[in-house]
């Protein structure tokens, strides 16, 4: 089940909502636990007991690191069942996620030496097991750090490793940021309000914007490489830019919107990341509750820049050939990963402080277009493509082709996605707000500024009501509706 179908926004959500709002505070807990374990089941009801088995495993081992820390904090068992945990983690990730990678590649290495391949059944993915993964590991390395203490009501531990509105496409949420929200927290009609804003929003940019343009993107990126033409090459890596963006971003946004109407607050995941003037700066924006995970719980104890250039360097390389392979199970990713590690590398060295020189624009322009080239890696079903795609973009390729010309693609729907989508990618979302804020300032009264208050106001929820409903009506249609994040 995802967020932007008919049967979660008219069925479960409402259910969910009016449950939770007229049951006792003290089962509240329970219900999303239950709500989210059939948020999970609706689509792969096996792999159910793949997390509960996870909640059980890492409730008893919190449980265990807190004991021992407190029984001899001089000894090492604590330790020891700290990395235990993360083994168990770790394994459950390799097992789903990596295992066909692994003996894909296996096959090809024995193939070459005349071995027999070896036989296998593909094993299937669980939806969103990065994402709980990775929330599992945070918890049990801060209990042993002592940054929080561990859940003794499983149902809590559970709840915060399955709650359905991050559970399948982030923000990474962590443990210590929500326990006192998981032990109790308040909803008002201003917050459940702007729970729903946010969710509309997300809602928007998923089918009005990613949609349109991921249509577009998956027509390009089937044309054979070789009959790839320049134009389009750059129209469908712009499409894929907007989609990877506004599909992501929106699953965060919507995410944002319904913890808050359930009474979380999650951190945010993204804040304009294609307003860069650098790629460090990029990873400042895009995706911030990843690329914090892996500054806390990898960069830093491998060192983080407290070591020699180099071998910060070599952790840099470390954490984003894992940032890759966190995001799928493939050369493609592995490379994106390591291409976005070396320029950050490069940005560390006079090449960073030469472009830190240079007019602002051009920073900018040099961002996205590193940005871009990288997009290519990770939409490309292998490396020969995504190279073949390159170099079409520079002019090493065809220019015309009769066959695939770019007015097959440009719709004026497209156009109008294309033009949101650039502007929407800046920061417009507190439009509202700012008007708001200015205009009342224009007239000290109070009569004046509760009547221009109520203007905006209104004109916001016309605006997001239209929203909603466009976005209902192409969804009706039965019209394009992926989920690009399934595989992570």
């Amino acid at each position: 089940m995802v967020f932007s179908s008919p049967i979660f926004l008219f069925l479960f959500l409402p259910l969910v909502l009016l449950l939770y709002m007229i049951i006792w505070k003290e089962a509240r807990n329970f219900l999303l636990l239950i709500a989210s374990l059939i948020f999970y089941a609706w689509g792969e009801v096996e792999f159910v007991l793949v997390m509960l088995f996870s909640i059980f495993f890492n409730y008893i081992f919190a449980l265990l690191v807190e004991h021992f820390k407190k029984d001899n904090p001089q000894n090492n068992n604590s330790k020891v069942v700290m990395i235990l945990a993360v083994f168990f983690n770790i394994g459950l990730l390799l097992f789903f996620k990596y295992a066909n990678f692994i003996i894909n590649n296996l096959n090809i290495v024995l193939e070459s030496v005349k071995i027999p391949a070896l036989n296998f059944a593909p094993i299937h993915l669980p939806i969103g097991i990065s994402f709980f993964t990775f929330q599992s590991l945070s918890y049990i390395i801060d209990v042993y750090r002592n940054q929080t203490s561990a859940n003794k009501n499983v149902f809590n531990v559970g709840l915060y490793i399955s709650l359905f509105p991050q559970l399948i496409a982030g923000p990474i949420v962590r443990y210590h940021d929500i326990a006192n929200q998981i032990k109790k927290r308040t909803i008002n009609l201003d917050k459940f309000y702007s729970g729903v804003k946010r969710f509309i929003i997300g809602l928007g940019k998923k089918v009005l914007i990613a949609n349109t343009v991921g249509a577009v993107t998956d027509q390009i990126f089937t044309i054979p490489a070789n009959q790839l033409t320049f134009n389009l090459s750059w129209l469908g890596i712009i499409c894929y830019s907007l989609q990877i963006y506004f599909d992501f971003s929106a699953y965060s946004d919507m995410a944002i919107g319904l913890g808050r109407m359930f009474g979380f607050e999650f951190l945010e995941n993204f804040n304009y990341p294609y307003i860069s003037k650098s790629i460090k700066e990029f990873w400042r924006r895009w995706h911030i509750s990843l690329s914090t995970w892996f500054r806390d719980y990898l960069y830093i104890p491998l060192g983080g820049n407290r070591c020699k250039p180099r071998r910060a360097y070599l952790n840099l390389l470390i954490i984003f050939f894992l940032c890759g392979l966190w995001h799928g199970a493939s050369w493609t990713f592995v490379i994106w990963g390591l291409y976005h590690g070396i320029f950050l590398i490069l940005e560390r060295l006079k090449f960073g402080k030469f472009m830190a020189s240079l007019w602002r624009p051009l920073q900018h322009l040099y961002t996205i277009l590193v940005i871009l080239i990288g997009w290519v890696f990770f939409r490309a079903d292998d490396l020969s493509y995504a190279i073949g795609f390159i170099k079409t973009m520079f002019g090493f390729g065809k220019f015309f082709d009769i066959q695939y010309y770019i007015g097959m693609y440009l719709s004026n729907e497209l156009i109008l996605a294309l033009i949101f989508g650039i502007l929407f990618s800046m920061p417009l979302v507190n439009l509202f707000s700012t008007i708001k804020n200015k205009l009342s300032n224009l007239n000290k009264s109070l009569q004046w500024e509760a009547y221009i208050t109520t203007c905006v106001s209104v004109l916001e929820i016309a605006v997001l009501g239209m929203v909603f409903i466009l976005s209902i009506m192409l969804l009706a249609s039965g019209t394009y509706n992926p989920f690009i994040y399934y595989r992570f």
